[in-house]
């Protein structure tokens, strides 16, 4: 029997394979680079390694330090999660080799599909050896890992190299193997997976189908099961698929087999050797814990002769620290508060696989930690489980919309806005969803009153006025308050969730209420440090405001989120920054300058100048316009700061 298990991995799922493992009585140990020495998933184990290495990216795939870990913390088996080592079957044999439990399938297993070249071979694939205009549009591919890095869509051949450079770069920093392939990209198909368990007794189950259409960057966002709308027929094709692949190299444990599904028909994409990001949905309708059955089948036991059956529906959500409007670029900072309803404050702070109210979160982080440069921009995992679909869907956008995420820009907007799009509602979402509907997903959200005064298509226009009054008069109580002065008041914000755009909140705040011109219809009903209430055309309007240094977030319902940022009343005008600069938008390393360039060059608008890399994905940095490159104060190897001035196009 097992009695303590290291986790080679980090974040949500090391903190989400600990709550298992503490259910069953089982020790774990966390192991960790310099940059998670004080990450959730390092305080969730019983002890922890750290991993020495100078490149925190890189540490997590050093196999022999993870063995080494192991056996000096007195482990007895390893799981390694999903991502990083958890398809070399070099690390599953060294891990048995050390005389440790591999929790995952045979190292043969792993070699039969964790490659995706060598799996579409053993499903009589083949990738294209020579692309011509007649193939186009292809896929470039890693051949190992996943999560969407190493991936690219080339739709003109002359853009073929640099996608292939790119694509190699990124799969060997995220996984240590550059290998790539090439293969036809099919457009307006739909991502449907099937999931399996295998002992090794014979016994394979089928875990139903899911659906993870809903992808950006070839990374899914949004999953749900089991996948609606398959004909039968189709449904039954990929359960028979994946239960052959799966005896066909012997498999044992938990895997999934993908497909692409196009005209009804579908084509085989990889089968992943290890546990999916998106398993809770499985769970959810399954009433089971696949980590749990993961170690039982490692400690060679059988598993029963068929799983539960399934009951509802469960979709799930990707929270990310990213900005969607501004190319899903990864943010940083500090997430000073994550609270989701229905996901119990437990749930939030150690993962975990049940649900309260039908909803569960898992998480890697805890309020207070910071988001850095690294690892994937995944905050949490949020999950809602219903009798149907329609009622998991409305469920999981209720409590996304209501969820309070004080820190970096997020796509939180963007999943509650897509949970509720007519296609994906109506279950006729494809690949291709947020290639058609980014633009308007990402549109700032609409007044939320339509008959409120004064008009705006930038959100809440009366959550400027709650941040001014909850910030200078919040330690007074309204009603009883003394001495408040008469003087105008003058406040300014930077909203932070509609790019460039200052707003300035004039009113007075005496004994007789509230008197703001620009406000006419508003009166104040309460007011406090975090909460402030307004009657708006005679609907009562709670605003719950927090303040974190000079930034404010204030939430209310209609209306959603606002972030502002406190302003000096008069700028200081050496702030200013030059026209046609180009800021780092995030920390990270300049690994690649355009062949060539050089500053005095004339450049196009939308010219890549240079990539960035950062959590493990690489950022093209484009010519805003045309114009002459006036400067390129970088190098490449050059680690940046967010904000960093990259380049200068001049007009």
């Amino acid at each position: 029997m097992i009695t303590s298990v290291l986790v080679a991995n980090r974040g949500e799922i090391a903190c989400r394979v600990a709550r298992t493992c503490r259910e069953l009585g089982i020790a774990t140990v966390a192991v960790y680079s310099d940059a998670d020495a004080d990450a959730l998933h390092v305080r969730a184990a019983d002890t922890a390694v750290r991993l020495p290495g100078a490149a925190p990216a890189e540490t997590y795939l050093r196999g022999d330090l993870l063995v080494k870990a192991a056996r000096a913390a007195g482990a007895d088996a390893v799981h390694p999660g999903y991502g990083f080592l958890s398809e070399s079957a070099d690390f599953a044999r060294a891990v048995r080799d050390a005389g440790l439990v591999w929790i995952g399938p045979p190292p043969d297993a792993i070699e039969a599909m964790a490659s995706k070249t060598r799996a579409k071979e053993l499903m009589g694939l083949a990738p294209l050896e020579r692309v011509t205009e007649g193939d186009l549009p292809v896929l470039v591919k890693a051949a190992a890992g996943g999560g969407g890095r190493g991936m690219r869509v080339v739709r003109e051949l002359a853009h073929l190299d640099d996608e292939l450079a790119a694509a190699r770069a990124e799969a060997a920093s995220a996984f240590g193997d550059g290998e790539v392939f090439v293969e036809p990209y099919i457009e307006g198909g739909r991502h449907v997976e099937v999931q399996i368990l295998a002992d090794a007794h014979g016994t394979v189950w089928l875990l139903g189908t899911r659906d993870c259409s809903l992808q950006r960057r070839h990374q899914k966002v949004i999953e749900e099961a089991p996948a609606p709308g398959l004909p039968e027929e189709l449904r039954a094709s990929l359960h028979e698929s994946a239960v052959t692949a799966a005896r066909t190299i012997g498999y044992r444990g938990a895997g999934t087999v993908e497909f692409l599904v196009a005209d009804d028909k579908a084509h085989f994409l990889e089968m992943n050797t290890r546990l999916q990001v998106e398993h809770p949905v499985t769970e959810a309708v399954f009433g089971v814990d696949l980590v749990a059955l993961q170690i039982r089948v490692a400690e060679g036991r059988a598993l029963d002769e068929g799983p539960p059956c399934p009951r509802g529906h469960a979709v799930e959500a990707r929270l990310y620290a990213e900005d969607p409007a501004r190319g899903w670029t990864p943010q940083t900072g500090t997430l000073h508060r994550l609270a989701v309803p229905g996901g119990a404050r437990d749930g939030v702070r150690d993962g975990g696989v049940g649900m309260r109210d039908g909803v569960r979160v898992d998480t890697g982080y805890t309020d207070g930690d910071p988001i850095g440069v690294h690892y994937d921009p995944m905050l949490a995992k949020i999950v809602a489980h219903a009798p149907t679909r329609a009622e998991a869907v409305r469920k999981l956008a209720g409590a996304l919309e209501r969820a309070v995420v004080h820190g970096p820009v997020t796509n939180r907007d963007l999943l509650v806005r897509s949970l509720r799009h007519p296609e994906f509602t109506q279950a006729r979402m494809d690949t291709g969803f947020y290639d058609r509907h980014l633009d308007t997903l990402t549109e700032p959200a609409p007044d939320p009153l339509p008959s409120s005064r004064p008009r705006s298509n930038r959100g809440d226009p009366h959550a400027p006025l709650a941040a001014a009054l909850a910030d200078a008069h919040g330690r007074s109580r309204f009603g009883g308050f003394r001495n408040v002065p008469a003087q105008p008041q003058h406040k300014r914000y930077a909203d932070g969730g509609v790019g460039p755009v200052v707003h300035e909140v004039r009113y007075r705040l005496d004994r007789d209420g509230l008197h703001a011109d620009d406000y006419p219809g508003v009166r104040l009903l309460s007011l406090a440090a975090d909460e402030v209430v307004l009657e708006v055309d005679g609907l009562r309007r709670q605003f719950t405001v927090s303040r974190y240094g000079d930034r404010l977030y204030v939430d209310s319902l209609p209306g959603g989120a606002h972030v502002l940022t406190a302003l000096p009343r008069f700028p200081d005008p050496a702030a200013r920054t030059e026209p046609g600069s180009l800021l780092a938008p995030m920390p990270g390393t300049v690994v690649r300058i355009a062949p060539g360039l050089a500053e005095g060059d004339r450049v196009e608008a939308g010219q890549p100048l240079l990539w960035l890399e950062a959590m493990k994905m690489e950022h093209k940095i484009t010519s805003p316009g045309a114009g002459t490159l006036t400067s390129l104060p970088v190098r490449t190897g050059q680690q940046v700061e967010v904000g960093a001035l990259l380049a200068v196009v001049s007009k």
